[in-house]
Order: structure tokens, then C-alpha cells, then sequence
């Protein structure tokens, strides 16, 4: 769901003085206080209740670019996808959930592929927690998995924002086979799509620099064409603001990096062998578990409680098959 949610959670916000906390008359504001349709939950009706007032779609917590853009990805994957999707089944206290101070709320959206669809299933999900140091930690997330009919690479797509002037943006369509062992694989989907152009349009943007997690692992698992970027903005209006980088830069490379998945990969033009489709099943898994091992199953307890974290992971690990 969120591939540097553990790093992030357990990095220290940088000083004040770089990040200012904006007075509540400032419109980036909204991404540090609590919309007026979600409050502490007193009980598990109260939450139901909630939850059916509450949409994925809504990403009540961000400003309004950073919203518009996530709901134009995922109103695009579903409208290209759709007759290959089943409806989201989700109980709906997993699809929104939040502790039981009302600090920490998020919701989470998948829909599985027909059997005869190469799409396995999509996950969305967004994330907000209040952070003991004042602001707000913002992650909202979209990606596509493909099943063992395909090798093509799986969509991912995440912004981690934790001040209203720096963002973190994680774009990428790991790759599902080793790049040197398959360099064919790598001129098909990385070399002749031109996937390396978006990120060198990004890289020319003053206010990026590259972003590195503390994950090794999560390191080895991106392509050689993944976006990883912090983008750093100016609260004094001499520069660019968050909101219009996202808007002028950040969602137009989005769309074309998801448009080029969409045409590319999600096809599901490329034939796969028995043989082969055995060792995709042990990959896919592989990096399925790893994901909650690493990254969810040890934050969402501490943040949600011993039940909701059930809940989520359990949905999870359904989808996830593992």
C-alpha cells in the first residue's frame, strides 16, 4: 500500500523553521485539520456510520490539486479497466477505518480482475495521521497488479506529503523479471516506451531532488526509469507553490506514465508459458509478502489498533493471496 510507510513514519519531521506549521487562515491548512465529515468515532456504529459517508475518492485531506489529480488516475484506470474489474467488495470498516482518539483515519479500495482479464487487481488508498509533533502525515497511493497471464510490470503511484511545501513522489512500473538476465524485456518496456523522458523532465524541475529511501530492498525492487523525488516548495510565493507544481507538473507526468502502462502493459498482448508463469507466482508473492512484512504489518497495529489492523490486513492478504 505504501512502499516507504515505515520510513517515513519513523523519520523526524524536518525543523520547523523549514516546514512552518500555516496559520489557519492559510489554504494549505486543510491538509493539517480534520474535515468536518470525520470525527473521533465513539463505537463501532459510529464508525460504520462514518464509513458510509465517507468515499475512497473524497482524499479529504489533501488540497485540492493533489485531490483532483487522484481522482482523475484512478477515474481513468477504472474507465480503461472496467469491464475487466468486479465491483469493490470491501466490508465498510475497511474501507474506512481510523483509531479510537480519531487522530489517524484511512481508507482502502480494491478491485479484483475477471478471470479472463491479465489484471489481477487494483488497490487505492489514502492515509492520514496526525503526527505527535504537530502537522500531519498525508499518503495517498494507487497501483495495478498484473496476474501470471502477463510478465509486463505492475503500476505503482504514491504521494507522501507531511508539510504543505514537500512531497514525496514515488512513480514507477516495477519490473516482474530480472533486467539482466531478460534485456529484452528492458528494451520492450523501458527503452522503446521512453519511460526515462518523464523522469528527466522532472529532474529539470528546481524544486525536485532525488529521494532515497533507507530500504535496500525497496531500492531493488523499483525500475531503472522510477520517479523518486522530493519536491521541496516555497511558502513565499516567489516560486512555485506545492499545489501548482502538482498541478502543472506533477499530474501531467502521472497521467502519461499511467497512460503508457495502460497501453502497454495492462494489453495483455504478451504469452506466457506454463513453465514461466510458476516462477512470476513465486515473485509476485514474494514481493506481496515482503510488502506487509516490511511495511504494514508491523505500523498498522500502532496505528489503528490490534482490530482494525486485522481487519485491513486481513483484506489484504485475501486479495494478495498470500
Amino acid at each position: 500500500m505504501a512502499a516507504i510507510f515505515r520510513h517515513i513514519l519513523r523519520t523526524p519531521p524536518p525543523p520547523s523553521s523549514s516546514f512552518p506549521r500555516p496559520a489557519s487562515s492559510s489554504p494549505s491548512s486543510t491538509l493539517l485539520s480534520r474535515p468536518s465529515c470525520i470525527r473521533a468515532a465513539s463505537s463501532p456504529m459510529d464508525i460504520h456510520n462514518q464509513a458510509s459517508k465517507i468515499k475512497f475518492t473524497d482524499f479529504p485531506y489533501v488540497s485540492a490539486p493533489h485531490r483532483n489529480l487522484m481522482v482523475d488516475l484512478v477515474s481513468i484506470l477504472e474507465t480503461r479497466l472496467g469491464s475487466e474489474l468486479l465491483p469493490c467488495t470491501l466490508p465498510p470498516d475497511v474501507q474506512y477505518y481510523q483509531n479510537e482518539t480519531g487522530t489517524n483515519h484511512a481508507s482502502l479500495h480494491i478491485r479484483s480482475g475477471l478471470a479472463s482479464s491479465p489484471v489481477d487487481f487494483i488497490l487505492g488508498s489514502w492515509l492520514h495521521c496526525e503526527l505527535p509533533t504537530g502537522g500531519a502525515l498525508n499518503i495517498t497511493s494507487l497501483s495495478s497488479y498484473l496476474n501470471q497471464t502477463t510478465d509486463a510490470p505492475n503500476f505503482l503511484l504514491e504521494l507522501i506529503q507531511s508539510s504543505p511545501t514537500s512531497l514525496v513522489l514515488i512513480l514507477d512500473l516495477p519490473p516482474r523479471k530480472d533486467l539482466v538476465l531478460h534485456p529484452d524485456y528492458l528494451q520492450t518496456f523501458y527503452q522503446d516506451t521512453q519511460l526515462d523522458t518523464p523522469r528527466q523532465r522532472l529532474d529539470k524541475l528546481a524544486e525536485a531532488k532525488p529521494y532515497f529511501s533507507s530500504s535496500l530492498y525497496i531500492r531493488s525492487v523499483v525500475s531503472p526509469t522510477a520517479i523518486l523525488v522530493r519536491i521541496e516548495a516555497e511558502a513565499d510565493g516567489q516560486r512555485q507553490s506545492l499545489e501548482e507544481i502538482i498541478e502543472n507538473h506533477v499530474g501531467p507526468i502521472a497521467k502519461e506514465v499511467l497512460g503508457i502502462w495502460l497501453d502497454q502493459c495492462a494489453s495483455g498482448k504478451r504469452e506466457v508459458e506454463e513453465d514461466e508463469r510458476a516462477y512470476l507466482k513465486k515473485r509476485d508473492d514474494l514481493i506481496k509478502r515482503k510488502t506487509i512484512e516490511i511495511d504494514l504489518g508491523s505500523n498498522f497495529p500502532r496505528l489503528f489498533g490490534p482490530d482494525a489492523a486485522d481487519r485491513v490486513l486481513g483484506a489484504i492478504k485475501e486479495v494478495y493471496r498470500v
